[in-house]
C-alpha cells in the first residue's frame, strides 16, 4: 500500500466518525453533480484537527462544493444547487462553484476537471476534496498527494502569488488553531 492510499484510507477513517461530514456528503451527492466534492476545510481542517488531538472538530465557516460542468449554461445555477443543500441543512453555509467557470475570476487559463481548478488555490494543502460515491463508498482526491497534509505543513502553491497565501495564514489564523503546523514558502 502506497503512502497516497494510506492517506486517504485514513482521511475516510476519521470522516466516518463526523457525522455532520457524513450528512453532508449525503446531501452533496443528492444533487449528482459531475466531478462534485466537497473541498478545502472540509478535508484539511479534518486531519488538522486528528492529528493535534482536538476533541471537538473546529468549526467551520462553510462547506466548500466544488463541480465542473464545461456545458452548464447558467451562470447562477450555483445559486439554486446552494438554495436545495441548504433545504437539506440549513445549520451550515454551503459555497457552491462550479469550476468550468472559476478561472474567469482568478485570471487563469480555462481549467479542465475540478482537480485541475484545485491545482490553483493558495496552499497545497487546501487543494484537496472528498465525494460519496454512487456504491456507498468515498472517493479522496488531491491536486498535490496528501504527504504534506500529514506532515502539518501549510505549503505556498508558486501559481498563486505569495502575498495572497500570506495573507490567509494570517487571516485563517491556522497557526493559532492548529499550532505544530510548519509555513513551507
Amino acid at each position: 500500500m502506497t503512502n497516497t492510499q494510506s492517506n486517504m484510507i485514513k482521511i475516510i477513517q476519521l470522516l466516518k466518525q463526523d457525522r455532520l461530514r457524513i450528512e453532508a456528503l449525503d446531501c452533496l451527492h443528492q444533487l449528482h453533480l459531475p466531478q462534485c466534492y466537497l473541498a478545502a476545510g472540509f478535508v484539511r481542517n479534518l486531519v488538522w484537527d486528528h492529528l493535534h488531538q482536538k476533541p471537538m472538530p473546529t468549526p467551520l465557516n462553510d462547506m466548500d462544493v466544488i463541480y465542473y460542468d464545461a456545458n452548464e449554461v447558467d451562470d447562477q445555477a450555483y445559486l439554486k444547487y446552494e438554495t436545495q443543500l441548504t433545504q437539506r441543512m440549513p445549520q451550515v453555509n454551503w459555497q457552491v462553484r462550479n469550476q468550468a467557470n472559476m478561472h474567469i475570476r482568478n485570471g487563469d487559463q480555462p481549467y479542465q476537471s475540478s482537480i485541475d481548478a484545485m491545482s490553483y488555490w493558495p496552499e497545497k494543502e487546501t487543494a484537496l476534496a472528498i465525494r460519496k460515491t454512487d456504491n456507498g463508498g468515498y472517493e479522496c482526491v488531491s491536486a498535490f498527494g496528501f504527504e504534506s497534509l500529514f506532515a502539518l505543513q501549510i505549503t505556498y502553491n508558486p501559481k498563486r502569488q505569495r502575498s495572497l497565501f500570506e495573507h490567509r495564514v494570517k487571516s485563517k489564523q491556522w497557526l493559532i488553531k492548529w499550532s505544530s503546523l510548519t509555513v513551507i514558502s
